[in-house]
């Protein structure tokens, strides 16, 4: 009876010291915790070269994370900004690198192009409406970001993707298109790109590179989508649609394959920011589900 009392004893110290070292292992967890909360309004709010203890793991990640999302804010207050504006031309930055053009058809519907300018080189996504308001971009490329136009690329037959594609061509620039586009322009007597590509191109521009590719038919059936993968922003042209648009200029699409093309983009550039679209305003991924949606009823 002795001896079981006594291990009943050496049992309840044993509990109540693990007990204790528990609940100090909690309130030191809580307490790190806190502490990186406190500390990490600390360190965004103080100089880098001015924090004064070491910064716990859990601390530095919410540091980067408030870091990238202010960043992320700041790069949108910088930029989406109308930097030249004329009666048929407006040029707006949508971010360090990369610029939307867009001139008037008809003199009252937009038509967005893309520029993306970098290490003073410059590639542009389909020309403006025609030649005079061309003319008003290439030198405001040339001029004001001292930048040589290596390459201008129609994104398709129309003449909002290639309407001022000669004033290109009498300043000496090389203009690149899909093979089928050629095709299109020669039998639609449109202006013509000289130099044509497969289903995927790679321009170098600076020591960055910008892709162009045929995912598939869809608004026509030659029409093409540009990505710059440094900044992550795609020209989607007339076959990405903006939210709230309607089907568009169907007569020459393909209904039934245009769902099943943006599908391909999405797989294709699952990382992409902003969109730039032929008619209407810039967005995100949300505007390839939009299309995809919109057209999904014509699949067979």
């Amino acid at each position: 009876m002795i001896i079981r009392t006594f291990f009943v004893l050496v049992l309840v110290i044993a509990l109540t010291f693990a007990l204790a070292s528990c609940e100090g292992s909690v309130q030191e967890i809580i307490g790190d915790y806190e502490h990186s909360e406190n500390l990490a309004e600390q360190i965004m709010s103080a100089p880098e070269n001015d924090i004064k203890e070491p910064t716990p793991p859990m601390a530095v990640d919410r540091v980067d994370e408030a870091r990238y999302t202010q960043q992320r804010v700041d790069e949108d207050t910088q930029y989406n900004k109308v930097v030249f504006e004329s009666e048929i031309l407006r040029i707006t930055q949508i971010s360090r690198y990369v610029y939307q053009h867009t001139s008037y058809y008809n003199g009252n519907i937009p038509c967005n192009g893309m520029v993306v300018v970098y290490q003073n080189k410059a590639i542009v996504f389909d020309t403006t409406i025609d030649d005079k308001s061309s003319s008003e971009l290439i030198d405001w490329i040339t001029e004001s970001l001292n930048a040589e136009i290596i390459a201008v690329i129609p994104t398709h037959f129309h003449i909002d993707s290639l309407g001022g594609l000669n004033e290109f061509h009498n300043r000496g620039i090389s203009s690149y298109a899909y093979y089928k586009t050629i095709q299109l322009a020669i039998e639609n007597g449109l202006p013509v790109p000289q130099h044509g590509f497969g289903g995927i191109m790679e321009l170098e521009i600076g020591d960055e590179k910008v892709n162009v590719a045929f995912m598939g038919e869809g608004h026509t059936s030659d029409n093409i989508i540009g990505y710059f993968t440094l900044e992550n922003i795609m020209f989607g042209g007339c076959l990405i649609r903006n939210i709230g648009a309607g089907k568009g200029n169907i007569r020459e699409a393909n209904l039934e394959e245009w769902s099943g093309t943006v599908r391909n983009i999405r797989l294709r550039f699952p990382n992409v920011e902003k969109i730039i679209v032929g008619h209407g305003e810039i967005g995100g991924s949300e505007l390839l589900d939009y299309t995809i949606n919109l057209y999904g009823q014509f699949e067979q």
